[in-house]
């Protein structure tokens, strides 16, 4: 009698093992697919990109023309610059130089990764702080909102967040500018890089920083409001209000870790906003980003260089709602 039940001890974790694997496996899959999809959609964009410019007035050889240019030297540019060629071809070699990290050059003759060498990093320390702040910032909000439900604190907190999100950026900057800067003089109306390229002093980061995040924990807090009322319904939270655990532990211990994951991707969907917002404030507080490089690239109908900042942009922002969707998955799964 005893073998048989030898057997099934060493059956049991065998059959963990492998449903383990199996989940592990079916994750993996997901992940590529998602990954897949997101390149994609990437792809889709920057061939948009592409014919989108194609489809502005002018190109960059009329663009980046001098006064008293004849014909014949913007038909020379222009085969210098390759626009003479089918717009398929030029995407396609665009395209094709890619995985290789070559985001070609633009119509001056630079290369684009050259010019993006230091905008890029400064609109990511922008972006990446506003992020910081925002997540915080919403979770702590949302959280204290969802402590107390009905009260004069959760209907504060929820017209507020409102009101922060339906005002848009350069609205909220005019007003930072005309309140921290002109009236005050608290802090500087322009930023002012220094020989590296960077800000000169933190206290330039305040106003561009508080005009991205302010809109953002609008929008997060009521993710994190709305996603912690729903957790607030299911079965084992109000078994632990019978209990009559406290509400701190009640909302970290029960509500939030069932949360995650809409919460998660409430963040991740900031990212982009957070990015789109940053070309509206960096050029408003002449902060030295790709805001400029970009408002600048699409002036002179500067094709690759439009290209190359949406890639990289689009890169990151791939990259957050991956990890997103990492989070999501892994959370979902530890509860299944």
């Amino acid at each position: 009698m005893s073998r048989p039940a030898d057997t099934g001890a060493v059956a049991a974790p065998m059959t963990g093992a492998a449903t383990a694997a199996r989940r592990a496996a079916t994750f993996g899959l997901r992940l590529a697919a998602t990954a897949g999809r997101r390149a994609l959609m990437l792809l889709i964009l920057l061939a948009l990109v592409f014919a989108a410019v194609e489809l502005l007035p002018g190109d960059a050889a009329t663009a980046s023309a001098e006064r008293g240019e004849s014909a014949a030297d913007l038909a020379e540019r222009r085969h210098l610059l390759g626009l003479d060629r089918p717009l398929w071809e030029r995407f396609t070699d665009w395209m094709t130089a890619l995985p290789t990290g070559d985001l070609g050059n633009s119509a001056r003759g630079r290369r684009v990764t050259e010019l993006l060498a230091d905008p890029l990093p400064n609109t990511l320390v922008l972006a990446l702080t506003a992020f910081v702040i925002t997540t915080v910032l919403s979770l702590a909000l949302g959280c204290w909102a969802s402590a107390r439900p009905g009260r004069s604190a959760d209907r504060l907190i929820g017209h507020g967040s409102t009101v922060a999100f339906a005002v848009p950026e350069f609205v909220i900057s005019a007003g930072l500018l005309l309140v921290l800067s002109l009236w005050t003089g608290w802090l500087p109306a322009v930023t002012v890089t220094g020989g590296d390229g960077r800000p000169t002093t933190w206290t330039m980061l305040i106003m561009p920083v508080l005009a991205l995040v302010i809109p953002q924990i609008g929008w997060n807090t009521r993710v994190v409001r709305g996603a912690l009322a729903d957790q607030a319904a299911t079965p084992h939270v109000e078994a632990a209000h019978l209990d009559g655990l406290p509400l701190s532990r009640i909302l970290l211990r029960h509500q939030l870790p069932g949360a995650v994951p809409a919460i998660a991707t409430g963040m991740a969907t900031s990212t982009g906003l957070l990015f789109g917002g940053a070309v509206v404030v960096e050029t408003l507080f002449n902060y030295p980003g790709i805001g400029a490089v970009l408002a600048g690239a699409v002036a002179g109908r500067d094709t690759p260089l439009i290209a190359g900042v949406v890639v990289c942009a689009g890169a990151v922002i791939s990259l957050v709602l991956l990890a997103a969707d990492l989070i999501r998955h892994a959370t979902l799964g530890a509860r299944a």
